[in-house]
């Protein structure tokens, strides 16, 4: 084959990048079919780096409180224990600490924003894949390794994002039709997302500045359709080449994606509220109307779907305490005789909704003491129930000693249903609702923790 002749070669295809520049060349050429067409279809006037930036901008807020509170309810779990979900995170794990008994709403408060932001910024991640869909089809996708690098990073962000949503909605649903394990696919898909998101703000930071400022919010909420502009051609191709007539200006785009998110926010924020405004929260399925009565408030498993025996939480139930060298059997009875302690605590569940109510029961450092441990440093609780994730539980010390953690024997005045935990259950300040064991038939106290 003869050599290439030098004076019809492209300078820029010689030297160190020649290569790299000639294979962006060849992919050029050999476009995928439909590519042009998406890229041209997409004529929103509205498209550009401004209106990017605005949503771009309420996720740079939001999204890293959905991250963080995400983080703080896995630690919520005591995951020293080996009981929060995945128990093995390798070189993720988080550092351990003990989880706060105060302030009692922290937990509700934690796993609220979380599931309540979650689906309150669906419609902003939408608009904001709206705004650059065009750019997720151009060809060839990179011209350089560094733009190589950015669109892996977008790859992983927008995929991070969508399947984290995706999987945390059909999981507040009680839709389990993943084929995985929710906890490990959850928790590792929001570390593959947070890394992707802390590089793409670095990389696009300051042309968000930059696109902010370009435009007065003020100004751009004032225009009315018929004098909506397109923005000028920017460096990354937001603004269409061929841009069509408006048929909404930017305010109307903001305004229906914030009423879109507030919409949701209405449908969600009843979960967190006892009485009426509970019915409002429509993309709930648990506990919209639980009923009536002291015990009438949401149930995250029922006594049938956990398979304790009626016969079982009878006469014949007795409660072992176990710590210290002794071992002390307790039926209800005895538990009653003992001096009672109430307290109004929040109980909170993984799916986001809470409630709170009026217990009564023993204090758990007063059973801690009858089991020989005057200072427990950690207590494991086991329940009747035979199956499930969440059967047993391990406390930590300042929930053991915490005055207002109860063994509950009753709720609002009247003995707890059978649904609820009967003939006792778990109430601790701040905990999850699922290690607020239910039915429970034994607690072994430890001072060695």
């Amino acid at each position: 084959m003869p050599a290439p002749d030098p004076s019809t070669q492209d300078p820029a295809d010689t030297g160190r990048y020649g290569a790299p520049r000639r294979l962006w060349r060849a992919l050029d050429r050999h476009r995928p079919p439909g590519t042009d067409t998406v890229t041209r279809g997409w004529r929103s006037p509205l498209r550009g780096p401004w209106l990017t930036s605005v949503y771009g901008l309420a996720l740079l807020v939001t999204l890293p409180l959905v991250v963080v509170t995400g983080l703080l309810d896995y630690a919520a779990y005591a995951p020293r224990f080996g009981q929060a979900f995945p128990t093995d995170v390798g070189w993720l794990r988080l550092p351990y600490f003990d989880w706060p008994t105060r302030p009692a709403w922290l937990f509700r408060l934690t796993q609220g924003l979380h599931v309540g932001l979650g689906i309150v910024i669906v419609p902003v991640v939408l608009a904001k894949l709206w705004s650059v869909i065009p750019k997720l089809f151009d060809w060839p996708p990179a011209r350089s390794v560094a733009q190589v690098l950015e669109r892996l990073s977008l790859l992983l962000l927008v995929g991070g994002i969508l399947f984290q949503i995706a999987t945390g909605l059909l999981n507040i649903q009680y839709a389990y039709v993943f084929g995985f394990d929710f906890y490990t696919a959850h928790y590792f898909g929001a570390w593959v997302f947070t890394a992707a998101l802390v590089v793409h703000v670095v990389l696009k930071l300051p042309r968000l500045v930059t696109a902010l400022r370009s435009r007065s919010p003020g100004a751009e909420l004032r225009t009315p359709v018929a004098a909506t502009r397109p923005e000028p051609p920017d460096p990354d191709g937001l603004v269409p080449a061929r841009p069509g007539p408006p048929t909404v200006g930017r305010r109307g785009a903001l305004a229906l994606v914030g009423g879109g998110s507030l919409l949701l926010a209405a449908l969600t924020v009843g979960q967190s509220f006892d009485g009426p405004l509970r019915r409002t929260a429509w993309l709930l399925p648990r506990g919209q109307d639980p009923g009536g009565g002291p015990n009438g408030f949401p149930v995250n498993r029922s006594v049938a779907a956990a398979g304790v025996r009626p016969e079982e939480t009878g006469a014949a139930w007795r409660l072992t305490l176990r710590g210290g060298g002794t071992t002390a059997t307790l039926d209800r009875a005895a538990l009653l005789a003992m001096p009672q302690h109430t307290a109004r605590l929040p109980i909170a569940c993984v799916e986001g909704w809470s409630t709170v109510q009026t217990w009564t029961g023993v204090r758990l450092r007063d059973l801690a003491a009858l089991a020989g441990v005057p200072e427990p440093a950690s207590a494991h609780v086991r329940s009747l129930e035979r199956t499930g994730l969440f059967r047993q539980a391990t406390l930590q010390g300042n929930q053991v000693r915490d005055p207002d953690s109860l063994l509950a024997l009753r709720v609002n005045g009247a003995d707890l249903s059978a649904d609820h935990g009967f003939p006792a259950r778990i109430i601790v300040p701040a905990l999850p609702g699922v290690h607020c064991t239910k039915w429970v038939s034994g607690i072994d106290f430890r001072a060695d923790g």
